[in-house]
């Protein structure tokens, strides 16, 4: 690990653990939004990770600063670090200001339909955009819309927002999800990307791909932990062939993983790579199920209760495997792409990534 890793990793280590509290979580889940966490992490400039210094970023790599989001993920911190992220990067590709605070994007819903119209004066945005993550939490909505058929990002002002909300569903780790009903709602900035939808489903499944990368990791760690510290019939249980088998096998998933999430990260700085994206969520997606299942077993009738920190990591891997494309839709994706390759080229796409 880097020099900048490895305090980038302390920094994220400390804040968490002095803030990711049960009564953060309880809180959190209730509605409150956490702004001790959420503060802790702009003072030292984490929410602003993604961008370059000329955009008022810290200068970071894209690289590291998604080792950044998989470290908050690792601690289930419930704040909305990935979408800021993902926000900023789309107004970046649109040239577009990224502004200061919270920001989130929309949740890339099949049935989100958003139009822009007006003059360029002053455009307004009518429409849906379903199960919008922390919807009520940000200071600027960043949406992607069409004006007369073309793609573009739009940014709405929270004190536009008010009006629009139509209904809130957290997810199942309790994370607000919001659907907007957009009626002549007046837009703060726009920008043209020709692929602008694309764009964030991509860029939002790579981000999810890194956080149940994080939030994977953990759940081995506390599998180990609880493995070597219970014991049955006077040994821990560690020492049981078919938990170690068992822990072998999750092991195996963060692995892999880990390895997709960083492959993809590595050929996606400057705009999401569509092969190695789908590779990476599809991979995290099927991790999720299972190994969110084996650390269920591994922990036994204590990793069912609140009181234990499992939960807040196996709700999230179950709430973020759907989002922004299940592994099927890019397991799907991934075929599309490998049958328009043809035979001669198949071979050399599969091991291209």
């Amino acid at each position: 690990m880097s020099d900048i890793r490895d305090d980038l990793e302390k920094t994220v280590d400390r804040i968490c653990e002095a803030h990711c509290t049960k009564d953060v979580f309880m809180s959190s889940e209730s509605g409150t939004w956490p702004q001790a966490l959420w503060q802790a992490l702009e003072e030292v400039g984490l929410p602003q990770a993604c961008l370059t210094e000329a955009q008022g970023g810290s200068g970071l790599s894209y690289e590291d600063a998604l080792y950044v989001l998989r470290r908050t993920a690792y601690h289930a911190a419930p704040v909305p670090l990935a979408e800021t992220f993902l926000a900023g990067r789309l107004l970046s590709a649109a040239g577009m200001t990224v502004p200061a605070g919270v920001l989130s994007v929309s949740g890339y819903h099949p049935k989100d339909r958003l139009t822009l119209t007006g003059d360029a004066a002053s455009p307004t945005l009518s429409g849906h955009a379903h199960r919008v993550p922390w919807g009520l939490s940000c200071d600027h909505l960043v949406l992607v819309a069409e004006r007369d058929g073309a793609p573009c990002v739009v940014q709405v002002e929270r004190k536009d927002l008010a009006q629009t909300i139509h209904a809130t569903t957290p997810n199942l780790a309790g994370e607000p999800r919001v659907q907007f009903e957009f009626a002549n709602t007046p837009v703060q900035a726009v920008g043209l990307l020709t692929d602008a939808r694309e764009r964030l489903g991509c860029e939002g499944a790579l981000m999810r791909s890194v956080q149940m990368a994080g939030a994977l990791q953990r759940t081995l760690a506390y599998s180990l932990q609880y493995a070597n510290d219970r014991v049955q019939f006077g040994r821990p249980i560690g020492k049981f062939q078919a938990v170690q088998h068992m822990l072998a096998v999750l092991a195996g998933h963060v692995a892999a993983t880990t390895a997709a999430a960083d492959a993809a990260i590595e050929v996606s700085s400057a705009a999401p790579e569509l092969f190695a994206v789908a590779v990476a969520k599809s991979r995290a997606g099927e991790a999720a199920g299972k190994g969110a299942e084996i650390a269920h077993q591994v922990h036994g009738a204590m990793g069912f209760t609140r009181e234990h920190n499992l939960h807040h990591l196996t709700r999230r891997l179950w709430s973020w495997r759907d989002e922004f494309g299940n592994e099927t839709h890019w397991q799907t994706r991934i075929g599309e792409m490998a049958l328009k390759q043809g035979a001669d080229k198949l071979w050399p796409f599969l091991t291209s990534l």
